[in-house]
Protein backbone atom coordinates (compact mmCIF):
# COMPACT_ATOMS: atom_id res chain seq x y z
CA UNK A 1 0.00 0.00 0.00
CA UNK A 2 1.14 3.31 -0.80
CA UNK A 3 0.89 7.11 0.68
CA UNK A 4 -0.28 10.54 -1.71
CA UNK A 5 0.44 14.17 -1.31
CA UNK A 6 -2.88 16.01 -2.26
CA UNK A 7 -1.64 19.58 -2.48
CA UNK A 8 -4.62 22.32 -3.30
CA UNK A 9 -2.88 24.66 -4.36
CA UNK A 10 -5.42 26.84 -6.10
CA UNK A 11 -5.65 29.18 -3.80
CA UNK A 12 -5.28 32.85 -4.72
CA UNK A 13 -2.91 35.29 -3.05
CA UNK A 14 -4.56 38.36 -2.67
CA UNK A 15 -3.46 38.64 1.39
CA UNK A 16 0.35 38.08 -0.11
CA UNK A 17 -0.40 41.35 -2.59
CA UNK A 18 0.25 38.44 -4.97
CA UNK A 19 -1.69 38.87 -9.12
CA UNK A 20 -0.98 35.16 -9.32
CA UNK A 21 -2.38 31.88 -7.58
CA UNK A 22 -0.16 32.09 -3.94
CA UNK A 23 1.28 28.66 -4.16
CA UNK A 24 3.26 30.21 -7.74
CA UNK A 25 4.52 33.21 -5.69
CA UNK A 26 7.86 33.12 -5.44
CA UNK A 27 10.41 32.76 -2.53
CA UNK A 28 14.25 33.01 -2.66
CA UNK A 29 13.70 32.54 -6.85
CA UNK A 30 11.49 30.05 -6.84
CA UNK A 31 7.57 28.84 -6.15
CA UNK A 32 6.25 28.28 -2.60
CA UNK A 33 4.83 25.26 -4.14
CA UNK A 34 8.03 23.71 -5.30
CA UNK A 35 9.78 24.96 -1.84
CA UNK A 36 6.56 22.55 -0.10
CA UNK A 37 7.47 19.34 -2.28
CA UNK A 38 10.80 19.14 -2.00
CA UNK A 39 10.28 18.97 1.79
CA UNK A 40 7.39 16.64 1.66
CA UNK A 41 9.08 14.23 -0.77
CA UNK A 42 12.69 14.50 1.22
CA UNK A 43 10.63 12.63 4.11
CA UNK A 44 10.87 9.35 2.00
CA UNK A 45 7.14 8.62 3.31
CA UNK A 46 5.53 9.68 -0.01
CA UNK A 47 4.84 7.55 -2.89
CA UNK A 48 2.01 9.83 -4.76
CA UNK A 49 1.92 13.56 -5.10
CA UNK A 50 -1.15 15.14 -6.71
CA UNK A 51 -1.68 19.03 -6.97
CA UNK A 52 -4.47 20.15 -7.56
CA UNK A 53 -3.97 23.95 -9.64
CA UNK A 54 -6.24 26.88 -10.91
CA UNK A 55 -7.56 25.60 -14.08
CA UNK A 56 -6.20 27.52 -16.40
CA UNK A 57 -2.51 26.87 -14.53
CA UNK A 58 -2.31 22.94 -14.80
CA UNK A 59 0.13 23.59 -17.95
CA UNK A 60 2.47 25.55 -16.42
CA UNK A 61 2.51 23.65 -12.86
CA UNK A 62 3.20 20.15 -14.79
CA UNK A 63 6.12 21.79 -16.62
CA UNK A 64 7.24 23.31 -13.66
CA UNK A 65 7.18 20.11 -11.25
CA UNK A 66 7.96 17.30 -13.63
CA UNK A 67 11.68 17.16 -13.20
CA UNK A 68 11.57 17.69 -9.60
CA UNK A 69 8.83 15.44 -9.07
CA UNK A 70 8.27 12.36 -11.33
CA UNK A 71 5.22 11.38 -12.03
CA UNK A 72 3.68 14.34 -10.42
CA UNK A 73 -0.23 14.09 -11.32
CA UNK A 74 -1.95 17.71 -11.76
CA UNK A 75 -5.37 18.43 -11.99
CA UNK A 76 -7.67 21.45 -11.56
CA UNK A 77 -9.58 22.37 -8.50
CA UNK A 78 -12.38 23.78 -7.88
CA UNK A 79 -14.27 26.96 -6.38
CA UNK A 80 -13.48 26.17 -2.74
CA UNK A 81 -10.83 24.59 -1.19
CA UNK A 82 -13.02 21.12 -0.28
CA UNK A 83 -13.74 20.70 -3.95
CA UNK A 84 -10.01 20.90 -4.67
CA UNK A 85 -9.35 18.33 -2.18
CA UNK A 86 -11.94 16.10 -4.22
CA UNK A 87 -10.66 16.55 -7.18
CA UNK A 88 -6.99 14.98 -5.26
CA UNK A 89 -8.69 12.47 -4.10
CA UNK A 90 -10.41 11.45 -7.11
CA UNK A 91 -7.26 11.27 -8.82
CA UNK A 92 -5.48 8.80 -6.55
CA UNK A 93 -4.66 5.22 -7.53
CA UNK A 94 -6.43 2.54 -5.76
CA UNK A 95 -3.78 1.05 -3.62
CA UNK A 96 -3.13 4.13 -2.11
CA UNK A 97 -4.01 3.80 1.20
CA UNK A 98 -2.78 7.07 3.38
CA UNK A 99 -3.65 10.64 2.50
CA UNK A 100 -1.96 13.80 3.08
CA UNK A 101 -2.88 17.22 2.36
CA UNK A 102 -1.10 19.61 2.80
CA UNK A 103 -1.13 23.63 2.29
CA UNK A 104 1.68 24.64 -0.27
CA UNK A 105 1.86 27.93 1.73
CA UNK A 106 3.25 26.26 4.39
CA UNK A 107 6.37 25.82 2.21
CA UNK A 108 9.14 24.90 5.15
CA UNK A 109 7.36 22.42 6.96
CA UNK A 110 10.22 20.11 7.80
CA UNK A 111 10.16 16.30 6.38
CA UNK A 112 9.92 14.80 10.38
CA UNK A 113 6.83 16.01 10.51
CA UNK A 114 5.20 14.51 7.31
CA UNK A 115 6.88 11.12 8.72
CA UNK A 116 5.41 11.30 12.11
CA UNK A 117 1.64 11.96 10.31
CA UNK A 118 2.11 9.20 8.32
CA UNK A 119 3.35 7.09 11.33
CA UNK A 120 0.33 8.21 13.26
CA UNK A 121 -2.41 7.54 10.82
CA UNK A 122 -0.75 4.14 10.25
CA UNK A 123 -0.39 3.43 13.90
CA UNK A 124 -5.22 3.47 13.23
CA UNK A 125 -5.66 7.17 13.57
CA UNK A 126 -8.45 7.81 11.36
CA UNK A 127 -6.87 11.47 11.03
CA UNK A 128 -4.21 12.89 12.28
CA UNK A 129 -2.86 16.79 12.44
CA UNK A 130 0.48 18.33 13.58
CA UNK A 131 -0.17 20.82 16.38
CA UNK A 132 1.69 23.38 18.23
CA UNK A 133 0.74 25.12 21.49
CA UNK A 134 -1.30 28.54 21.53
CA UNK A 135 1.14 31.41 22.68
CA UNK A 136 -0.90 34.61 22.94
CA UNK A 137 -4.15 35.11 25.02
CA UNK A 138 -7.15 34.38 22.92
CA UNK A 139 -10.24 36.21 23.86
CA UNK A 140 -13.90 35.43 22.11
CA UNK A 141 -15.73 38.47 21.13
CA UNK A 142 -19.07 39.91 19.86
CA UNK A 143 -18.54 42.76 17.73
CA UNK A 144 -16.23 44.78 19.31
CA UNK A 145 -16.80 43.45 22.94
CA UNK A 146 -14.74 40.52 24.86
CA UNK A 147 -17.12 37.47 25.99
CA UNK A 148 -14.70 35.64 27.34
CA UNK A 149 -11.28 34.78 27.53
CA UNK A 150 -10.34 31.13 27.00
CA UNK A 151 -8.06 29.04 28.71
CA UNK A 152 -5.15 28.67 26.14
CA UNK A 153 -3.61 25.92 28.11
CA UNK A 154 -6.40 23.86 26.06
CA UNK A 155 -6.03 25.34 22.27
CA UNK A 156 -3.49 24.12 19.98
CA UNK A 157 -2.99 25.85 16.38
CA UNK A 158 -3.43 23.54 13.73
CA UNK A 159 -0.66 22.74 10.56
CA UNK A 160 -0.68 20.49 7.59
CA UNK A 161 0.15 17.76 6.77
CA UNK A 162 -3.07 16.44 7.80
CA UNK A 163 -2.84 12.67 7.73
CA UNK A 164 -5.82 10.69 6.94
CA UNK A 165 -7.20 6.58 6.34
CA UNK A 166 -7.63 7.06 2.70
CA UNK A 167 -11.33 5.27 2.80
CA UNK A 168 -12.09 7.60 5.57
CA UNK A 169 -10.92 10.68 3.87
CA UNK A 170 -13.01 9.71 0.38
CA UNK A 171 -16.27 9.19 2.59
CA UNK A 172 -16.31 11.76 4.33
CA UNK A 173 -15.80 14.11 1.19
CA UNK A 174 -18.16 12.56 -0.79
CA UNK A 175 -20.75 13.14 1.80
CA UNK A 176 -20.38 16.50 2.07
CA UNK A 177 -22.45 19.10 0.39
CA UNK A 178 -20.78 20.07 -3.01
CA UNK A 179 -18.95 23.37 -2.78
CA UNK A 180 -19.46 24.29 1.24
CA UNK A 181 -16.71 25.76 2.75
CA UNK A 182 -14.21 23.83 5.02
CA UNK A 183 -11.35 25.59 7.10
CA UNK A 184 -9.57 22.22 7.13
CA UNK A 185 -10.26 18.12 5.95
CA UNK A 186 -9.89 17.36 9.82
CA UNK A 187 -12.79 18.97 10.57
CA UNK A 188 -14.64 17.56 8.32
CA UNK A 189 -14.05 14.08 9.93
CA UNK A 190 -14.42 15.87 13.24
CA UNK A 191 -18.47 16.29 12.44
CA UNK A 192 -19.04 13.06 11.75
CA UNK A 193 -18.03 11.41 14.72
CA UNK A 194 -14.28 10.55 14.03
CA UNK A 195 -11.68 10.69 16.74
CA UNK A 196 -8.43 13.16 15.22
CA UNK A 197 -5.01 12.72 16.74
CA UNK A 198 -2.42 14.96 17.42
CA UNK A 199 1.51 14.69 16.61
CA UNK A 200 3.78 18.00 17.05
CA UNK A 201 3.69 20.03 14.74
CA UNK A 202 6.82 22.59 14.46
CA UNK A 203 7.23 26.62 14.09
CA UNK A 204 8.80 26.16 10.59
CA UNK A 205 5.50 25.02 9.10
CA UNK A 206 3.44 28.74 9.69
CA UNK A 207 1.70 29.51 6.46
CA UNK A 208 2.76 32.67 4.12
CA UNK A 209 -0.27 34.54 4.01
CA UNK A 210 0.46 38.18 4.24
CA UNK A 211 3.80 39.98 3.18
CA UNK A 212 5.29 39.67 7.08
CA UNK A 213 5.33 35.86 6.43
CA UNK A 214 6.98 36.13 3.39
CA UNK A 215 9.77 38.26 4.94
CA UNK A 216 10.29 35.36 7.63
CA UNK A 217 10.15 32.53 5.23
CA UNK A 218 12.79 34.21 2.84
CA UNK A 219 15.18 34.69 6.41
CA UNK A 220 14.85 30.74 7.03
CA UNK A 221 15.57 30.08 3.76
CA UNK A 222 18.75 31.82 3.75
CA UNK A 223 20.08 30.47 6.83
CA UNK A 224 19.33 27.24 4.96
CA UNK A 225 21.99 28.58 2.10
CA UNK A 226 25.29 26.48 2.25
Amino acid sequence: MRTALVVPAAGRGDRLGAPRPKALVPLAGEPLLLHALRRATASDVVDVVVVVAPAGECEEVRSLLTSEVPGVLVVPGGAERQDSVRAGLRALPADVDVVLVHDAARCLTPPGVFTAVVAAVRAGAAGVVPVVPVSDTVKRVTGHHVVETLDRSELVAVQTPQGFSADVLRAVHEAAVPGAAATDDAGMLEALGHTVRTVPGDERAFKVTRPLDLLLAQSLVDQEAP
